[in-house]
């Protein structure tokens, strides 16, 4: 595995690799590794000749309270990983080789990117949207795989893709699962042990929703009201949100249609950490 710190390098070496008709995969991660990241490097693995994992710590995607310099950076123990998962290239990038002084060059999301997350983190998915459009043109892919967990960004990536006409296959793979149900993420490092067992109250409420639409309840204001509630009992935690949307448009859809396919959306607070889950849902 040979590791970039250099755009211009890791542009060259893409191209390269397309020149020789390499058919390349990427992952874009934030660094600290778990078995989320690692699944989408197995599954670029499996499809893809070339495999390059990106680690970059992305300041513009970060509110000014959020915790951007306490962010865990295990770089060592992450090279291992990805070393492991048989990574080819590992793009780790200064951020002054990202955002050179006089930067200026910014991706507006539009609607969608001011709802739920966006609303709550005003500008994160402009900085999103920036980065991943700017990795995407240094290491120059067929394919990008994300995980399915960041519901809201894999659809803005989707957008981008769309909208900008730029030739890459997004791939999304579900939600990577503790034994409990928990959705791994880097901040459950946060969590206490009585917290972990507390945030497993967000699967418990997924699980509620498929079974209450299983059972041919349509109501989806009310099925999020119950997993508010759900929460809510739960010591330690709170809702921020819960609420279904359409999967086509990720626009909040109030009652399910047979045949449609809906997803159930959920941030809330276990202790000071703030969690977000998701699951799709079909009407039968």
């Amino acid at each position: 595995m040979q590791i970039i710190t250099e755009p211009c390098q890791m542009q060259a070496i893409a191209e390269k690799l397309r020149l020789n008709r390499q058919l390349i995969g990427v992952v874009m991660t934030m660094g600290a590794l778990h078995e989320g990241h690692l699944s989408l490097v197995k599954l670029a693995r499996q499809s893809s000749g070339t495999v390059i994992l990106t680690i970059f710590v992305n300041p513009s995607q970060f509110g000014v309270n959020e915790d951007l310099h306490q962010y865990p950076r295990p770089f060592e123990q992450d090279v291992a990983l990805a070393k492991a998962a048989g990574v080819d290239y590992l793009f780790a990038p200064e951020a002054k080789n990202i955002y050179p002084e006089n930067y200026q060059t910014t991706l507006e999301c539009g609607a969608l990117g001011k709802r739920l997350e966006g609303e709550r983190r005003p500008g994160h998915f402009n900085g999103v949207a920036t980065i991943v459009t700017k990795l995407f043109h240094i290491t120059k892919p067929h394919r990008a795989f994300f995980g399915e967990k960041d519901a809201q960004q894999l659809a803005i990536i989707r957008q981008i893709v769309q909208d900008l006409d730029l030739d890459i296959t997004v791939v999304a793979a579900p939600v990577v699962r503790e034994e409990s149900g928990l959705a791994i993420s880097s901040r459950n490092i946060y969590l206490s042990s009585q917290e972990r067992s507390a945030a497993t109250i967000l699967y418990q409420g997924i699980c509620h929703a498929e079974k209450s639409i299983t059972s041919n309840k349509r109501d989806l204001v009310a099925i999020a009201a119950e997993i508010e509630q759900m929460i809510a009992s739960t010591p330690g935690c709170r809702t921020d949100y819960v609420l279904f949307v359409d999967e086509e448009r990720f626009e909040q859809a109030e009652r399910a249609e047979e045949g449609k396919e809906y997803r159930l959306l959920l941030a809330a607070y276990c202790g000071a950490v703030r969690l977000i889950d998701n699951g799709k849902i079909r009407a039968c």
